[in-house]
């Protein structure tokens, strides 16, 4: 286990300990040894996490001592700060910036220890960036999909045809060449993909499909969709 997990489980052990709890028993608990118990409680000692006792006689969290009340593990940061990268290569310029923004208030909540995981830099998320479409705004896709709005959209297939559609959307897909938007058409009476870059004007409607977005979701992941043409 590494350094950073084990100071994370030692405050979750002695927060949650009712008696004060010996090094030895933690260190069964962690499967390390007793001396990187003691190592690692001074170190938290050393950054003012109010832990009381000594060896041999075991060891307590001062009272009105909180982790912040969304905690995670070095590997769940570790995944939220993939997670970020992936989303800064996205053609959603709102969601770019919103990830820095969400790195940043998870760094500031974090203990000393365990913010290394985001302070470093160490995990990136390599190729291009997706260019943003100019007709396409993704904030009101999204909008769309949460307030389930009908949306209006022009669009082109594959052989230059266009045609006007009216679509309930139900989710985004970010691929690594383009996004897509599902959506049940109303022209084509069934669940259909719509690659962003053939999007040539989106319109919001007023018009909505309340409370029907779960259930075409789970229609769209029962009938495996995704594959369907524009």
């Amino acid at each position: 286990m590494r350094k950073a997990s084990r100071l994370f489980e030692i405050i979750q052990t002695l927060r949650l300990a009712a008696h004060p709890i010996t090094a030895q028993q933690i260190a069964e608990k962690l499967e390390v040894t007793q001396r990187s118990i003691y190592r690692d409680i001074a170190a938290l000692q050393a950054m003012r996490v109010p832990i009381e006792g000594e060896r041999g006689i075991g060891y307590i969290l001062r009272p009105g001592f909180h982790l912040p009340p969304l905690m995670f593990t070095p590997e769940e940061t570790e995944a939220i700060v993939l997670g970020m990268a992936l989303t800064k290569r996205t053609a959603d310029r709102e969601l770019r910036d919103a990830s820095a923004r969400v790195l940043d208030k998870i760094a500031a909540a974090l203990p000393a220890p365990l913010r290394e995981s985001i302070l470093s830099r160490s995990l990136y998320a390599w190729g291009r960036v997706v260019e943003a479409p100019e007709a396409v705004d993704f904030s009101m896709i999204r909008r769309a999909i949460r307030d389930e709005e009908k949306l209006d959209i022009d669009y082109v297939n594959e052989r230059q045809d266009g045609t006007t559609r009216r679509i309930r959307p139900i989710a985004v897909i970010h691929y690594a060449e383009a996004a897509v938007i599902v959506g049940w058409c109303e022209l084509r009476d069934g669940i259909r993909n719509f690659r962003v870059d053939r999007v040539r004007d989106c319109r919001a409607t007023g018009e909505h499909f309340r409370r029907e977005g779960d259930r075409l979701r789970k229609l769209w992941v029962a009938g495996w969709e995704t594959g369907a043409k524009g």
